[in-house]
């Protein structure tokens, strides 16, 4: 084995060796002990058609800082890992690969050679992205990996389906659902996005069939008259009260239809009055269940005009709309059209704008499942981070309607519910049955939908853990404790998991649920194939290895908040641990001899009290115990960018910049046993440091822990002596020394001073010079104890420390801190000669600058013509210039007699 760290910090050369070494040796592996407090996530599972991007890289990192940080703090930690088959992606992959390599349909292939194709695509490309993710580091358990279709899964889904059923929570009826022609299936309501888009509404006449001018109704989907059953106007709407309970004509059609009277028109709205389409719009659809309404539909399931349609029959729906609305303007029945914008539903996979349809379809009634998962947030047994988050969570829970879970897929759990041929009997059982329960006949057909992928996910928290049987990781690690998730999916799944997990297992599935925002790009651009705005995490990882990686990614995100995507930031974590690794290589060469044994270092069995400690020792040990304590802390609070950046403050600045400076003297001096004790400090600060690292940047910390010593020491716990299986460091209150800590800042603070000082008066760091500290009292005594710190980091060879004004030199720069002065001889700053000719520049160049700004000033033209604030600005700079060459001219005259 190398004795020291490499030289040059290159994560290529140890990211993936390491990892093997962890899951190699179950490092990940969560073994149940009733000793110890389970602490569980449960991943997101990713799509089995999915390629690791940024918002995975997020997500997992997040799950992987916490599992990491509860793993060392001595819990049972599960991170149980997924994939999901995902529906319609999936399908519509493998449908387009047959159909490019064979030229053939699904259906050309039959359900089942074609579930045969998906599996074979699944085993190909299923964990693909599983393969991925281990190169951000996530520590999942892998031997407890599951897929949303396994064996166990399947039971799960088809056992709470009959189980639901049973109680009469699933039924199978007509209603009207959300419909993509182009995935040719239903979609419930959460897989539809509405956007704000620019359109128009059009006003066409109604006329009355008694010969009248009937009625003005506008709408954006003309399309959809051909199928209208009647016009609604409010009953307080007193420019309708005698049309109610009359007929108009629906134009060029001809067809009757009644005028009803509603609460749904909003007589503010348009002209008040509303067509109702109950078979393509879901408020039409409530309309015409309170009034008896036939429910025709003109549209085809390929978003085509059906017969209703007419001479317009077989056309694309916006071809017809086109077509329609021009022959009714040349009819007369326009009134007028409106620009408009318009909310549009589009299918959350495709972007296909959805289609309302009627159709016999699976559903869940939702009154009865949302109200205890209501109640969960209010009693605050389900808490969301950020809580404001439990506002949206609520409000769609408290407006559900009842979900269509059946989709017309192959891909997918086959809902277990068969048909009598015969009888039409329906029996649902999670077994295929022999026979009819109804009338005995063996001539029974299953249905040939699909569940909503959704369905299968809502149980992941628990059917993963083995439920329906009582498995003893069921008993253990339910509830989980943590969902990490995006907001982008809150209705799509973390509702439904809630409401199952108290429907099945009587508690909620997770206490918490963090809610992170969206990676996007450096212009806060939505990363997306359209804008070829996405980045790569894998391309990242090569580039600047996964540490750096996910230490931008914590540092940048706040919960509930986006985040941009910016290389600067990506540098910045590459360069700390550059930093980092650099640091460590000094600290571990200074540990070993030249055989590589190392050093005698005081005994750390020893209480601190009992070690020679210097105050500078005392100050970074404290400052590491008040950092194990905020990290720890913020890390309860779910604040994982505040707790990493305190580590990272405290490695760059307080032991990188400081305490290594502070200590070096002393490593390269004669006093041994002073020499044991800056050994001690350093490796004892730098492997509690690597600890809080460590959950954050896993790969580069356990790569120099493996070279401290004690890192090998093998323990029952720990055999590998892995630092991903040490202990979280403790705050201890023996550990705070405030009198040094004050001590040493107040000799930085004198350091930082003198350096300013240097910089201003452009004296060289190397260039000696002596320094007089004015103070009083305690202030005194406290600066004086710095000393020492200040002549080796300030580069001072002599300070006088005194109480007396009298005895400041007369030409001098200096700097105040709190009750103390610091004074250095302006004859040890500066080189005359040099100081001479540089302020010769500067007052011919203000000499110029006062002259041009006269002239301007002098210039009548100018002033008459200019602003008023113009020659005002030009006045301000005159002062100005004429007070700094003011500045000068003494200067220069000071100056002169010194050389």
């Amino acid at each position: 084995m190398e004795k020291n760290l490499a030289k040059t910090y290159n994560p290529k050369e140890f990211e993936d060796r390491i990892y093997k070494d962890w899951e190699e040796s179950g490092a990940f592996k969560a073994v149940r002990d009733e000793n110890k407090k389970p602490f569980t996530i449960v991943m997101p599972p990713p799509n089995i058609t999915g390629q690791l991007h940024m918002g995975h890289a997020l997500d997992q990192t997040l799950q992987d800082v916490l599992t990491r940080w509860k793993r060392m703090q001595g819990y049972c930690a599960l991170w149980l890992p997924g994939s999901d088959h995902a529906s319609i992606a999936t399908e519509v992959k493998v449908a387009d690969k047959i159909r490019e390599e064979e030229g053939k349909t699904k259906e050309e292939l039959g359900r089942d050679e074609f579930l045969k194709r998906a599996w074979e695509w699944k085993n190909v490309y299923g964990s693909k992205i599983t393969k991925q993710v281990r190169k951000l580091g996530n520590s999942c358990d892998w031997d407890r990996e599951r897929f949303t279709m396994d064996e166990g899964c399947n039971k799960a889904v088809k056992e709470l389906f009959v189980k639901l059923y049973e109680k009469g929570l699933i039924y199978r009826g007509n209603r009207l659902i959300n419909w993509c022609p182009s995935c040719g299936t239903s979609l419930s309501d959460a897989e539809v996005e509405h956007e704000d888009k620019n359109g128009q509404y059009w006003y066409f006449r109604y006329p009355g069939a008694d010969g009248s001018e009937g009625i003005v109704v506008a709408t954006s989907r003309p399309e959809t008259m051909f199928a209208d059953t009647a016009i609604a106007v409010h009953p307080e709407d007193e420019r309708y009260k005698d049309l109610v309970g009359k007929t108009v004509i629906l134009p060029l059609v001809g067809r009757e239809i009644p005028v009803i009277a509603d609460l749904y028109p909003d007589p503010e709205k348009g002209t008040g009055a509303v067509k109702i389409t109950p078979a393509h719009d879901p408020n039409d659809f409530e309309v015409g269940e309170r009034h008896n309404l036939e429910k025709p539909s003109c549209i085809n399931d390929d978003a085509t005009m059906n017969s209703m349609a007419g001479k317009y029959e077989g056309m694309d729906r916006y071809q017809c709309r086109k077509e329609w609305v021009k022959d009714l303007d040349e009819a007369g029945y326009l009134i007028k059209t409106e620009e408009k914008v318009i909310p549009v539903g589009g299918c959350y996979r495709c972007n296909t704008v959805i289609e309302p349809m009627l159709s016999d379809q699976w559903f869940v009634k939702m009154d009865e499942l949302a109200a205890p998962a209501i109640e969960a947030v209010k009693s605050g047994d389900l808490s969301h981070v950020p809580k404001r988050f439990e506002k949206i969570y609520l409000h769609w829970l408290e407006n559900i309607r009842d979900w269509c879970i059946s989709r017309q897929l192959w891909w997918g759990h086959r809902i277990p519910a068969y048909y009598c041929q015969d009888c039409g009997e329906i029996i649902v059982s999670a077994k295929e049955p022999a026979k009819c329960t109804k009338c005995g006949s063996t001539n029974l057909k299953q249905d040939e939908d699909v569940l909503d992928t959704w369905f299968s996910s809502a149980l992941w928290p628990f059917s993963t853990l083995g439920w329906p049987e009582e498995t003893e990781d069921l008993k253990y690690f339910y509830p989980t404790d943590v969902l990490v998730t995006g907001y982008d999916i809150i209705f799509f799944w973390v509702v439904r998991m809630v409401f199952s997990g108290l429907e099945v297992m009587g508690e909620v599935p997770f206490k918490y649920v963090y809610v992170h925002g969206l990676v996007r790009d450096a212009e806060g651009r939505k990363m997306s194939k359209s804008l070829g705005n996405g980045i790569d995490p894998l391309e990242v990882i090569d580039q600047f290895g996964a540490d750096a990686l996910r230490f931008m990614l914590m540092t940048g995100i706040t919960p509930g908040n986006d985040m941009r995507f910016k290389t600067d930031k990506l540098e910045s974590s590459r360069n700390f641990a550059n930093k980092l690794w650099n640091a460590s290589r000094f600290v571990i060469m200074n540990l070993q001899d030249e055989e590589g044994n190392f050093k005698s270092m005081a005994n750390d069995d020893k209480e601190i009290e009992n070690i020679a400690l210097k105050d500078e020792d005392k100050w970074i040990i404290s400052k590491v115990n008040e950092a194990v304590k905020y990290v720890t802390s913020n890390m309860e609070k779910f604040e994982l960018s505040l707790a990493a950046q305190k580590v990272y403050e405290l490695i760059w600045n307080e032991y990188c910049d400081w305490y290594i400076e502070l200590v070096k003297g002393r490593l390269y001096g004669d006093d041994e046993e002073d020499k044991k004790v800056a050994r001690y400090v350093l490796v004892r600060c730098l492997k509690d440091m690597l600890k809080l690292l460590h959950p954050f940047m896993p790969f580069i910390t356990e790569e120099i822990w493996s070279f401290l010593p004690k890192a090998n020491k093998n323990t029952s716990e720990n055999p590998k002596g892995f630092l991903i299986k040490e202990s979280w460091p403790l705050y201890d209150e023996k550990l705070e020394f405030p009198l040094e800590v004050k001590k040493l800042e107040m000799a930085m603070e004198a350091i930082r001073n003198i350096r300013n000082i240097r910089s201003e008066a452009e004296a060289a760091p190397s260039k000696k010079l002596s320094a007089v500290i004015l103070s009083q009292g305690s202030d005194l005594e406290n600066i004086k104890a710095g000393e020492r710190y200040i002549k080796g980091l300030a580069n001072i060879t002599e300070i006088k420390f005194t109480s007396n004004k009298s005895e400041i030199p007369e030409e001098v720069m200096s700097a105040v801190m709190g009750g103390i002065e610091i004074f250095i001889p302006l004859d040890e700053l500066l080189d005359y000669k040099a100081e001479y000719e540089r302020l010769k520049k500067e007052k011919k160049r203000l000499d110029g600058e006062v002259a041009r700004v006269k002239g301007k000033l002098s210039n009548e033209g100018f002033v008459k013509k200019a602003p008023e604030k113009v020659i005002a600005e030009e006045r301000e700079k005159q002062a100005k210039y004429e007070d700094m060459l003011n500045k000068v001219i003494d200067r220069l005259a000071l100056v002169e007699k010194k050389i």
